[in-house]
């Protein structure tokens, strides 16, 4: 469904006709002025419309009906699309959760289509409606908006998403920080968290690398300056998104460590056990055969010599495995 359009003139927002291909027509009319029109999962019915006023090329529109894109920008005879995908995180839980925004942008048009629950088109919209001076670039002030928008959120959420590694990580090396089974979990978790942030930003190199060359067309060569700070903002991402999946990689190898150390500590402590349990074994089952030609046994001291000497062997072997530290 259309949920605003509207027309812009200079960078402020004019009466808009009711007929789309009137606002477009009285937008180029006017020079310097645009139409932006807000969808939200439209049906192919709703979309039609949209698609025949400003003549969308039935490949992009296809793909903005689907959703389920690569984050992209492509080039059309009538337009340009761009994918983006505005990422939310949820701090109790640990998720980072995709949506899907997709931009046309061409001759006296914007058309922002939202798939999902992020209201990233909305909140821009507010915004430049204040900024004039921004918007007055027209349709490529849009898109520059939508990507900054985006970006400053994927900084933020790498953020959050270090504090809670850094967190993590405390609890790695804490003794008592929960079962071996539940921590692995939660860090395979977090792994799957951060192969979706990274699947997300790392694809928007290319097509802000495009924009900020301005070898795009569609978009004012006097935005390039506003493109390549975004493209900055980016890198700065990749190189977060790097790190934290290599802290997480370092975070697992202590974890699985300390695992292996546990485990070989727990079969010294069982094979300590199990030696001290087998020198009394051994005695008694020797004596345990009664045969008839053993003569210590009709010794009235056999017995406690026989218990003493149990006794003594195991408290040798505990000293000495108590002393390296098998005990």
């Amino acid at each position: 469904m259309i949920v605003d359009r509207a027309l812009y003139r200079g960078g402020r927002r004019t009466r808009t006709p009711d007929d789309l291909k009137d606002a477009l027509a009285a937008a180029r009319a006017a020079g310097d002025g645009f139409v932006w029109v807000g969808v939200h999962d439209p049906t192919p019915d709703e979309f039609d419309m949209v698609a025949d006023a400003f003549g969308l090329h039935p490949l992009a529109v296809e793909d903005a009906l689907k959703a389920h894109q690569r984050p992209k920008l492509e080039v059309y005879r009538e337009s340009l699309f761009a994918v983006v995908k505005p990422l939310d995180y949820k701090d109790d839980g640990g998720t980072v959760s995709a949506s899907e925004l997709m931009v046309f942008l061409g001759d006296g048009f914007v058309v922002t289509v939202r798939h999902g629950r992020a209201a990233v088109a909305a909140q821009v919209r507010a915004r430049l409606e204040n900024e004039p001076d921004v918007l007055r670039h027209g349709p490529a002030s849009v898109l520059y908006a939508i990507y900054d928008s985006v970006v400053d959120t994927y900084l933020d959420i790498a953020v959050e998403l270090q504090l809670d590694l850094e967190e993590l990580e405390e609890q790695v090396f804490d003794p008592s920080g929960g079962t071996a089974a539940g921590t692995a979990a939660t860090i395979y978790g977090f792994k799957r968290q951060v192969l979706e942030f990274r699947r997300c930003s790392n694809p928007l190199t290319d097509p802000l690398a495009r924009l900020a060359a301005g070898s795009v067309p569609y978009v004012d060569a006097r935005t390039k300056p506003f493109f390549r700070d975004v493209a900055d903002h980016l890198s700065r991402v990749a190189d977060a998104g790097e790190g934290l999946d290599r802290l997480l990689s370092d975070i697992l190898t202590a974890h699985l460590t300390q695992v292996g150390v546990r485990q070989n500590d727990d079969m010294r402590k069982i094979s300590a056990w199990a030696a001290m349990a087998a020198v009394p074994t051994l005695i008694a089952g020797i004596y345990g055969m009664n045969f008839d030609h053993m003569p210590e046994l009709h010794y009235v001291w056999a017995y406690p010599a026989a218990l003493g000497v149990m006794a003594t062997a195991v408290l040798v072997l505990y000293a000495l495995f108590k002393r390296r530290g098998w005990l």
